[in-house]
């Protein structure tokens, strides 16, 4: 009789595709699904707990909002993580995808597909989020006299995509912004999973990368609402401009920038290909020079034959 391994052994897989590209894809798809879900779900919630009573002050008259905020971009890139992170790593973040290219843990070819099916889950799930609390959002918006797709309705509109602080009055700060802010992040997630450094132990790497998120929103959130992700402000961008936000969502058309619907997808970019290229150049190498020989190996290259027996 067969054992069980060898059963599976001999069993063929079916649905092959799962161990393609397809299967790739669908992970960065379904974990960019997840990421918005939850952190387009938790701005979302602002507006809930106003209309439902549950929230006596209006929304964002507190840091306590913005804690809120990253925590809850936080738990959304923890959770997504977990659950697609054993198939590609879970880059879920076009400039992670393109860091991992050019640090030469991912194949260039792969690329573009990673980064469509990364603005598809996101857009798919800024849509669950918009079915889960559309009334939620117009409550708000009647209720303030605002008009869907109006300068006034950049507020709600932010429950899906990013947009420049009204200090700023040409894009060079929010593209600055963006470029630091996703350095950041991928310096930080290449020093936490590569080898060769201090990488986390004990199934913990989705929680670091959370901290991550929020440390960033914590520190360089407000200057341009902390996108980091193209994906996570593109597809959402583009779902908030079908459900009639217009020229708010797209192009991005504020009382102070106008046409900004690329500095969330350029900065970040940029920001990530320095960091990918800082990291190897200035942490990664140096700790190649510096790591110890293996256990059991000389520094020396003395060989067996070389090697004094005892008598």
């Amino acid at each position: 009789m067969a054992t069980v391994a060898e059963s599976r052994a001999v069993r063929p897989l079916p649905l092959r595709w799962r161990q393609g590209m397809i299967g790739e894809l669908w992970a960065e798809f379904f974990g960019c699904f997840i990421l918005i879900s939850f952190g387009d779900g938790v701005v979302a919630m602002l507006w809930a707990l106003i209309g439902s009573g549950r929230s006596s002050a209006g929304a964002l008259q507190s840091s306590g909002d913005w804690l809120l905020i990253t925590w809850g971009w936080a738990l959304a890139v923890v959770f997504a993580i977990y659950t697609v992170g054993g198939v590609t790593g879970a880059h879920i973040n076009p400039a992670i995808t393109l860091g991992a290219a050019i640090r030469r843990q991912l194949p260039w070819n792969k690329v573009p597909g990673y980064w469509i099916a990364q603005v598809l889950g996101c857009f798919l799930g800024a849509a669950l989020v918009f079915l889960v609390y559309n009334n939620a959002i117009n409550h708000f918006d009647q209720v303030n006299h605002i008009v869907k797709g109006t300068p006034a309705s950049v507020a709600t509109y932010s429950t899906f995509a990013t947009f420049p602080a009204p200090y700023f009055h040409n894009v060079l700060g929010p593209l600055i912004d963006q470029i630091v802010g996703t350095f950041f992040l991928a310096l930080f997630v290449w020093a936490v999973t590569d080898e060769y450094n201090l990488p986390v132990g004990a199934n913990m790497t989705p929680w670091i990368v959370g901290m991550i998120v929020m440390a960033v929103g914590i520190s360089f959130g407000a200057n341009a609402g902390y996108a980091i992700n193209p994906a996570r402000d593109f597809g959402p961008r583009i779902f908030a401009w079908i459900a009639g936000w217009k020229s708010v969502a797209f192009p991005g058309n504020y009382a102070n920038i106008s046409g900004y619907f690329w500095v969330p997808i350029v900065g970040p970019l940029i920001g990530a290909a320095i960091a990918s290229v800082m990291y190897d150049v200035f942490i990664q190498d140096i700790l190649k020079a510096r790591k110890p020989p293996e256990p059991g190996v000389f520094a020396e290259g003395e060989t067996v034959q070389d090697r004094p027996t005892l008598q």
